[in-house]
């Protein structure tokens, strides 16, 4: 069972965003000192709920304070990027983090709202999708990349820059472990222990036969990764955990909210929302993917998980709503300390059927 992190990079109201950027920047630094695997950051814009929407930048930051930790995106939204230079972007990023780079890709939620916010047509999302990626996944093995699509045309443009990583970094979907699959990348959904078990099982069946018959837009992944994330609040005992987690959930659902003029809000109100912020508090600890306790009950949670779910991947985000540095450090810690080393030796389910050609 291998660890990693969400982040949306929330707008925290307790400090400025440049003490809140070098914060985030010291909990990656513990986050890698503790043996964490991976840290994914989401992208959104024009709203509280993600304050890196340029997540390249971010994470070429990320990559001079961490050593090992794994950085990437969940996601790009592939639709809002120039193929190019998003690819430019990647291989820079793994310069930086020395082959630390990952790669997760979207086409973005409520049906390509933030596309049509910038004056494109959220019906072509799709397509954009689609082609986005065919592109990046030959700019990563060709030297000199041709490509002729419904949107893009170019040809014979020179790929000075290159990963380290070969054929190219690793890939990551979100949300949907059927297409996950079929891409031939690694997984993270969302959801309860029974949920992420399904999902595991339609993600590992799809995995399979991307390989056996992949297309244009199918990966190459070496033993992947796949699991679900949990909203996590550790503190000293459940009752502290669970009141503050409260707090900080409301919080984190507001931050999904698109400010308008003369205080108008797009996508505003829990009604209209989806996925975990339209929960309240109490419905998304039912629903597993709000975690609060004390490390004794996070830990038999996390136990029951590594045995019960098929997934060898556990993502927590520690740092959301309106929580602080100094809570999500201690949060983390918590983890870390009391919670990762009863987990880790715990196994998956065998893959054995999933072996073949170099690839897993």
């Amino acid at each position: 069972m291998k660890f990693g992190i969400f982040d949306h990079l929330e707008r925290r109201h307790d400090c400025d965003l440049t003490q809140q950027y070098e914060e985030r920047l010291q909990l990656m630094a513990q986050a890698d000192a503790a043996g964490i695997y991976g840290y994914h950051i989401a992208e959104h814009h024009h709203s509280p709920l993600c304050l890196a929407p340029n997540q390249s930048v971010f994470l070429a930051a990320a990559a001079q304070r961490t050593k090992n930790l794994k950085i990437g995106t969940l996601v790009y939204v592939l639709p809002l990027y120039h193929p190019i230079r998003i690819l430019e972007e990647i291989c820079m990023v793994d310069r930086l983090s020395n082959g630390r780079m990952q790669v997760g890709v979207g086409k973005g939620v409520l049906g390509g709202i933030e596309l049509a916010l910038w004056g494109g047509d959220a019906s072509n999302t799709d397509a954009l999708f689609r082609e986005t990626l065919e592109i990046l996944l030959k700019g990563f093995k060709e030297e000199f990349l041709s490509y002729e699509g419904e949107h893009y045309k170019f040809k014979n443009l020179w790929m000075e820059l290159r990963a380290v990583q070969k054929p190219h970094p690793a890939f990551w979907y979100a949300g949907n472990p059927q297409h996950a699959g079929e891409f031939g990348m690694n997984f993270i959904g969302a959801g309860p222990i029974v949920a992420v078990k399904r999902a595991v099982a339609t993600y590992l069946a799809a995995l399979k036969q991307s390989q056996v018959n992949p297309s244009s837009c199918t990966a190459t992944l070496f033993n992947p990764l796949y699991g679900g994330i949990r909203h996590t609040f550790v503190a000293d005992t459940d009752v502290e955990a669970k009141d503050r987690a409260r707090e900080a959930y409301e919080a984190y659902r507001r931050h999904f909210a698109k400010p308008q003029p003369n205080g108008a809000e797009l996508a505003a109100g829990p009604e209209r929302l989806v996925g975990p912020a339209a929960f309240t508090p109490d419905q998304a600890m039912s629903y597993e993917i709000l975690l609060a306790g004390s490390p004794s009950t996070v830990r038999d949670y996390a136990l029951r998980y590594a045995a019960e779910s098929d997934a060898n991947y556990y993502v927590s985000a520690f740092s959301w709503g309106d929580l602080t540095h100094q809570e999500s450090s201690k949060s983390l810690r918590l983890f870390a300390e009391e919670v990762m080393p009863a987990v880790e030796g715990v196994g998956a389910k065998s893959r054995e059927a999933m072996t073949g050609r170099g690839r897993f």
